[in-house]
């Protein structure tokens, strides 16, 4: 059943770019560029001298992870000037290259070539724009899922603008912006699969989700709390997300966890897989920024402020419509609330 499987969902570029893409994830982050007139300890110079620690919330005060982003404001403070001084004044964004509809390339543009393209390539746009006025004042960093919070307190990214679900414990290790994008964990399994869902049709399964996401973390805790069937095997985690499509397409795995905003494009570019069941939590996408540069983040949500109202339902119907539907949950961005 394994290789018919990957036999179906191998035709077309879909499932020809998930397999290549497989081949070279070990690669991607060990071939990133080394960054321009960066200092001789490697940092970027967010979050350095001058700079005082970030006001978000520490884990346990936190409940709403969602609402305990800074005000926005326009000022440039210590962390933007030192963008804008660099003898390359770019900005430096990690980012998904994989992930369909989000950030990738699409080999079939020929208008773009290989640009990167997609939702949250957009919205990097509008940040560039803002801040240094060239939305093409861009350096783009492929970043695995696993890698996101280390290369933002490593200096390597000035930020990640990933899918990456704003939680209490990631407040801990790095500040976000106010929410852009709401979503929430789903399964993804073969069409002839007898997985329902997030429900007991998972026992005995084996179920693949990427290591440090926050699939991962609901699935742990379900398990040690009993509400996910004791004999569900959630062994098989992986760098990136998109490793868990190869795997259910070589059989190797029942099913996949993951935000259903990417699982929708996933099963776009395999027909052979779908979405099982109804999301089961309630997630927020957030631009994931250094704890101390409080002004970069004070200035994302104001190019926040304003995207809302002028960009996102734009490069909502552009790039996530047809996957997730016109009026689905996700068709408006969430408000934002501010501490």
């Amino acid at each position: 059943m394994g290789a018919r499987r990957l036999r179906a969902s191998l035709k077309g570029w879909g499932g020809v770019g998930a397999m290549a893409v497989a081949c070279a994830l070990t690669a991607v982050f060990a071939l990133l560029l080394p960054l321009s007139g960066a200092r001789g300890d490697g940092s970027t110079g967010i979050g350095g001298q001058g700079v005082g620690r970030g006001t978000q919330a520490k884990a346990e005060e936190c409940t709403d992870p969602q609402d305990q982003s800074l005000t926005p404001s326009a000022v440039s403070g210590a962390t933007i000037e030192a963008i804008k001084n660099r003898k390359d004044p770019r900005l430096i964004v990690g980012v998904d290259q994989n992930s369909f509809r989000w950030g990738y390339r699409d080999p079939n543009n020929t208008e773009s070539g290989s640009d990167l393209e997609g939702f949250d390539i957009d919205l990097v746009h509008a940040i560039a724009k803002d801040i240094l006025g060239d939305e093409n004042a861009v350096q783009f960093r492929a970043i695995p899922t696993n890698q996101r919070i280390p290369a933002i307190q490593q200096g390597k990214v000035d930020m990640v603008v990933r899918t990456m679900t704003i939680t209490c414990s990631r407040l801990e290790d790095v500040a976000f912006s106010a929410p852009y994008f709401e979503t929430g964990q789903q399964v993804l399994a073969p069409v002839d699969s007898t997985v329902k869902g997030y429900d007991e049709s998972l026992a005995d399964k084996k179920i693949c989700t990427a290591t440090g996401s926050t699939a991962y973390d609901k699935l742990d805790a379900d398990k040690k709390a009993g509400k996910l069937a004791s004999t569900a095997d959630i062994s098989t985690t992986v760098p990136n997300q998109l490793d868990c499509l190869v795997r259910l397409q070589l059989g190797e795995v029942d099913a996949v966890v993951t935000d259903g905003a990417l699982a929708a494009s996933q099963a776009a570019q395999d027909p052979t897989v779908q979405l099982k069941g109804k999301t089961f939590t309630t997630e927020y996408y957030g631009v994931a920024m250094k704890k101390g540069a409080d002004d970069l983040v004070r200035r994302v949500n104001r190019v926040l402020e304003d995207y809302r109202q002028n960009g996102w339902r734009t490069a909502y119907d552009k790039w996530l419509s047809a996957t997730l539907g016109a009026d689905s949950p996700s068709s408006d961005p969430p408000a934002p609330k501010y501490k």
